[in-house]
């Protein structure tokens, strides 16, 4: 039931995937579904589940790399499940409670970190360095579309266009930056060649703190 409703999600947007759209795909009478799942907070917290345990199975080279290679290869595998499901960063910022597959997922990122003779503190401040990026995307400090925000390209350019003689150093970056419509973004400002960027930045950053 949920790799259907990742399915339809993923070939709809995520607003197409209410318990209603999923039983019709599914063959089955929409009540049928509440046998399984309560109502549709619990869906969403289990489609959510579902790609980060996606995301854990990721094991690109069988840990024999050094800490930077493991780690930046994990989160670029990260980023490959995300692209294929460019809805799931907006669903994971919306959830209320953090999914116990995301926290089991850290703690081997700590552990990656603490094996590589990191401390438990400087640990602590690569997490909150790393944001979201573990997961494959890039968490923007900007949230376009006030009413309720959005991730969307073309929302966050015309919130600046509206408020350009206002920003114009803001406007005139943002002018700068046009993205390769080859390079894969997941937000209006998360694009591949940005998400490696700040990778590579912080790995570099945090090796030299290692000492």
């Amino acid at each position: 039931m949920l790799a259907a409703a990742i399915a339809l999600a993923d070939a709809q947007g995520i607003q197409a995937l209410t318990m209603r759209r999923l039983a019709s795909d599914l063959n089955v009478e929409a009540m049928s579904l509440y046998y399984h799942l309560p109502d549709k907070e619990a869906l969403l917290d289990g489609v959510v589940e579902t790609v980060i345990a996606e995301v854990g199975r990721l094991d690109p080279n069988g840990g024999d790399e050094d800490w930077r290679t493991r780690l930046r290869q994990q989160f670029l595998a990260a980023r490959q499940v995300m692209v294929r499901h460019p809805w799931v960063p907006g669903l994971l910022g919306s959830r209320r409670t953090i999914p116990a597959s995301v926290y089991g997922y850290y703690d081997g990122i700590v552990g990656t970190l603490v094996g590589a003779g990191f401390s438990y503190h400087l640990a602590h401040r690569a997490l909150h360095a790393f944001g979201s990026m573990p997961l494959g995307f890039a968490q923007e400090i900007f949230s376009p579309e006030s009413a309720g925000g959005s991730m969307e390209v073309d929302a966050a350019e015309a919130d600046l266009a509206v408020m350009a003689a206002a920003l114009p150093h803001l406007t005139a970056m943002v002018a700068a930056e046009v993205h390769d419509s080859t390079d894969p973004a997941l937000g209006w400002c998360d694009s591949q060649i940005e998400f490696e960027f700040t990778l590579d930045l912080l790995l570099n950053g945090l090796e030299r703190l290692r000492g």
